[in-house]
């Protein structure tokens, strides 16, 4: 019992010091980090301030070895159609720094990107500086801000991971809809559902 009790407790500890090594940004809060330059898998090297557009910015975290990515990555360029359709920039972050040298590394986000046909820019969180600054959590995780760089949705993509078909609320493509026609997003927050993020914590 008293062993059990000292792993609660050391876990409780492990939990907390992540806490404490993140940011988190609520809705309404600006966006932070946005001039840093993060390697894409075609070379080029981007900021969120480069990708965003008139009418906002989607920053998605995701990986490549993630169960539930795999069920929703098929989704992804359809996403890039609907942002790209409402003026609404694209950028998915790779933040697994402890899986840079198997999973998550740059050959396997480019041999990803490929098998994929990903159409956005897919780049490297070096560090997982912008997954700590933003309190992101899983792969996927999406952060959607407006044309301020305000925070304005944050969560799951949609409310099924498993199917395209059987999604009934589209919480990420409802939010840019309703960025792109200055309308009051409904849901602006969800409960992300993924892998959580490999980060760096020091």
């Amino acid at each position: 019992m008293k062993e059990l009790m000292v792993f609660i407790m050391l876990l409780m500890g492990v939990s907390s010091y992540a806490e404490n090594k993140m940011g988190k940004l609520s809705i309404g809060d600006k966006a932070v980090l946005t001039d840093v330059k993060m390697m894409d898998v075609t070379g080029k090297e981007v900021s969120l301030n480069d990708v965003k557009k008139e009418n906002g910015l989607l920053v998605l975290f995701s990986g490549n070895t993630c169960p539930f990515v795999m069920k929703w990555e098929g989704r992804y360029n359809d996403l890039k159609a609907w942002a790209d359709k409402n003026e609404v920039g694209m950028i998915v972050l790779n933040s697994n720094y402890q899986n840079r040298d198997g999973g998550d590394s740059m050959e396997a986000m480019k041999k990803k990107a490929k098998e994929q046909d990903y159409r956005f820019y897919y780049v490297v969180d070096k560090e997982s500086q912008i997954a700590n600054a933003y309190g992101g959590q899983t792969t996927p995780h999406a952060f959607l801000f407006n044309k301020d760089f305000e925070l304005a949705y944050k969560g799951a993509i949609d409310d099924n991971y498993d199917s395209a078909d059987g999604v009934k609320q589209a919480y990420l493509k409802d939010a840019i809809s309703s960025l792109s026609e200055g309308k009051e997003i409904a849901t602006k927050e969800t409960k992300p559902v993924g892998c959580s993020i490999k980060r760096k914590l020091d």
